[in-house]
């Protein structure tokens, strides 16, 4: 299929953000401190106060998101894309400070949430793209930035004919002040293959 741009007025946000504006192509989202996204696993509370530009994702296409790794400092900041089922089953993949450095990581929630990370302390600074493309029963999940190949981050179960909505998110579970600069949002052609790379344009 080709490549098509989801507009930032398409969305609806599960929280709205405090401040939003649109710079050219770009979308710039202030995060409201506390905002987070989690379900009970090890903490025993939930946060359901993240930002997330949600529209209908169709099960024949690829989602992807990009946005800029500027001025991410405080633990837990963190931008990426956001896939929805129900407010019980979701998952988030993207970027993410913890111990003062970048991580690339997923929180897949059933219920119950569950978190893997992987420190990219190089992507700092980077323009990095975040990719969910269903197969069979699953999703897969890679990221990349605009000079730096396709990583997977995982392959974690998503229910065939789901009604399936995704986009952009950004959360600041311990600060206020976080920005983050989404520079796009679109469909594409699903995965070919797990072990084979999707296009990078």
């Amino acid at each position: 299929m080709t490549p098509t741009t989801v507009p930032w007025t398409a969305g609806r946000w599960t929280t709205p953000p405090p401040a939003v504006r649109e710079r050219d192509t770009w979308l710039v989202v202030d995060a409201a401190q506390g905002s987070d996204y989690w379900r009970q696993t090890l903490y025993g509370f939930t946060h359901d106060s993240g930002h997330g530009l949600l529209a209908p994702w169709p099960e024949d296409s690829a989602v992807e998101v990009t946005f800029r790794l500027d001025g991410f400092s405080a633990r837990y900041d963190q931008a990426g894309l956001l896939l929805w089922d129900t407010p019980t089953r979701w998952i988030k993949a993207g970027v993410e400070i913890n111990d003062g450095v970048p991580h690339l990581g997923a929180v897949v929630t059933d219920d119950h949430s569950d978190w893997s990370l992987a420190p990219v302390p190089d992507w700092a600074g980077e323009t990095i793209t975040v990719r969910a493309s269903r197969a069979a029963d699953a999703v897969i999940l890679r990221a990349r930035t605009d000079d730096r190949p396709w990583r997977t981050i995982r392959v974690s179960r998503f229910a065939p004919g789901a009604p399936a909505q995704a986009g952009p998110f950004t959360c600041a579970p311990t600060r206020s002040g976080l920005t983050v600069v989404f520079t796009r949002w679109r469909h594409t052609a699903p995965d070919q293959d797990l072990h084979l790379d999707p296009p990078t344009d």
